[in-house]
């Protein structure tokens, strides 16, 4: 079910100083940035030559990301597995008694779809599944 992990996200206060920082310090370049209106959240990806990091900023005091800071403070978010179908990831999860955040995928960046595991599933770890647009 599982191709590989995606990226590692790390919920961030100001994305622009953590691209800076992850540039500087880790030589890291940035592939991707977009606002994701379904997560309230802005997310700009860093390329590896692996798996990506993603960070993650809030822009609504009532996202999910917001509150994870509120409680946790900045720091990583999640761990986003690689999915070929999501809807069918999604229904062995289920079948299987997997507690679930979503039971169906919602829209992504880059076109893809995303669902999260509950992280009381998971050993306290949040994962999100994707499955990246087709190409």
């Amino acid at each position: 079910m599982i191709r590989g992990i995606d990226h590692i996200a790390i919920a961030v206060e100001d994305i622009d100083a953590s691209i800076a920082l992850f540039e500087k310090v880790f030589g890291m370049k940035l592939k991707h940035r977009e606002d994701v209106a379904e997560f309230k959240a802005k997310v700009a990806t860093l390329s590896t030559d692996g798996t990506d990091i993603e960070l993650v900023q809030a822009t609504s005091p009532d996202s999910p990301i917001a509150k994870f800071i509120a409680e946790r403070g900045p720091g990583i978010h999640h761990i986003a597995l690689e999915v070929g179908d999501i809807a069918a990831a999604l229904a062995t999860l289920e079948k299987e008694g997997v507690r679930l955040i979503d039971t169906a995928a919602r829209p992504g960046k880059q076109g893809s779809r995303v669902a999260f595991i509950h992280p009381k599933a998971t050993g306290r770890v949040l994962c999100e599944l994707v499955e990246n647009r087709k190409k």
